[in-house]
């Protein structure tokens, strides 16, 4: 097993290898075998031998070598051997140096055009994220049975069609950076969530993120969209040290001391979703990232402009018709209009998992029926995956 010593470094390491192997070999599937065969041997070797001093250059060779090793396996196809022998004679025996955007560069090859948008998303987040089927699967709110046949099928897509590793042509590099920006959400989002104040992977799948969209920011600064992902992330992230008390229970967003919140990261959001709002088009996330700055900027919760959020719920449904919208608008909903009236927008919500229940728990108590509310907070613990979700939703419960 690899220690949380050396897993943030592989972790971090593995998508660089899998974008230089594809470099110089067109199979998506065959690349990341040849990785997670490396992955493996760096389980192995690293705790016993240290950390190498290139650790992504030594996974990107030991890959390219079990690259090599699988070709070699398959003697029933010549072409393969030969291709073998091409790739034997070019492997370098040092690797070159990685340019910064290569995370990024492997996150918009996933988006092939022979994929569908769900397809695309879930490829970057096992690829680049190196999340599990079952965390990708939550995302998406379906079964991890259904996301595995859809990661497989994605994989299968990409060899047929020969995917090449390679930039698309501008004109079409917008389009394709839809997906990229909702895999990156995503894959926040994931951290987010099984963040707990001490869980070290959700803070570098976090910081990854973070990362990637500021990338992305640079790779197409006139795309308001981009600007308003990296300010999401930002307005989001500034809140974390305040999300968990120190024995690593939750604390709801009301509730936050608001002086552990992060001031620079705030003010860099704001400034980035205040110049991308007239910039053009205005999209999900530049909305979501409006939302988030008036909480970040009101002074204590009752300072918090519901009747604006509200307004900017509506504006997002017109963008994004999704559960998540649905269940946000609900509660600012019930924050100007009463908690009854907030219950009546949760009515029509479905596909949010855990966290209707949740809102229903917390609209139930304020309209004083305590016993359904009690109800409500038991059924969202029972159907979190998260541990301090659970123990604040089951205490909600018991204080009842």
């Amino acid at each position: 097993m690899v220690t949380p010593d050396f897993e943030d470094v592989w972790r971090g390491a593995a998508p660089y290898g899998l974008a230089a192997l594809l470099r110089r070999h067109d199979n998506f599937a065959d690349c990341e075998d040849a990785v997670q065969l490396a992955l493996v041997a760096a389980a192995e070797q690293w705790p016993r031998d240290g950390l190498p001093d290139e650790p992504i250059g030594w996974l990107t060779t030991v890959a390219s070598r079990r690259l090599i090793d699988q070709i070699r396996a398959d003697t029933s196809r010549r072409a393969r051997e030969q291709k073998a022998a091409r790739l034997e004679q070019t492997a370098p025996e040092t690797v070159e140096p990685v340019a910064d955007d290569d995370t990024l560069q492997l996150m918009i090859l996933c988006t092939h055009p022979v994929l569908t948008p769900t397809s695309q998303v879930a490829l970057m987040l096992r690829a680049v994220g190196g999340l599990h089927t079952r965390e990708i699967a939550d995302g998406f709110f379906v079964p991890e049975a259904t996301m595995g046949q859809r990661i497989s099928r994605a994989k299968s897509s990409l060899g047929r069609a020969n995917a090449r590793f390679e930039r698309p042509a501008p004109a079409d590099l917008p389009g394709r950076l839809v997906a990229v920006r909702h895999a990156i959400a995503l894959l926040y989002t994931r951290a987010h969530a099984a963040q707990d104040g001490t869980d070290e992977r959700a803070t570098t799948l976090g910081a990854t993120a973070i990362r990637l969209a500021r990338d992305l920011h640079r790779l197409a600064p006139s795309d308001p969209e981009n600007a308003g992902l990296l300010a999401l992330l930002l307005l989001t992230e500034a809140r974390r040290k305040a999300r968990f008390t120190a024995s690593g229970d939750l604390v709801p967003l009301d509730e936050q001391d608001r002086t552990l919140w992060d001031r620079t990261l705030i003010t860099e959001g704001v400034d980035l979703i205040e110049r991308a709002l007239p910039a053009g088009y205005v999209g999900l996330f530049q909305l979501q990232a409006a939302i988030a700055a008036v909480h970040d900027e009101a002074g204590d919760d009752a300072a918090t402009d519901w009747p604006q959020i509200r307004v900017l719920y509506d504006m997002l449904w017109q963008v994004d018709p999704s559960p998540a919208v649905a269940l946000g608008r609900a509660i600012a909903i019930a924050e100007v209009d009463g908690p009854d009236a907030g219950l009546d927008a949760l009515d029509g919500v479905a596909g949010a998992g855990h966290r209707v229940d949740a809102a229903r728990g917390h609209l139930l108590v304020r309209a004083g029926r305590t016993t359904e509310a009690r109800a409500a907070f038991l059924r969202a613990a029972e159907r979190s995956r998260s541990i301090p979700e659970q123990r604040y939703l089951n205490r909600l419960a018991s204080d009842l």
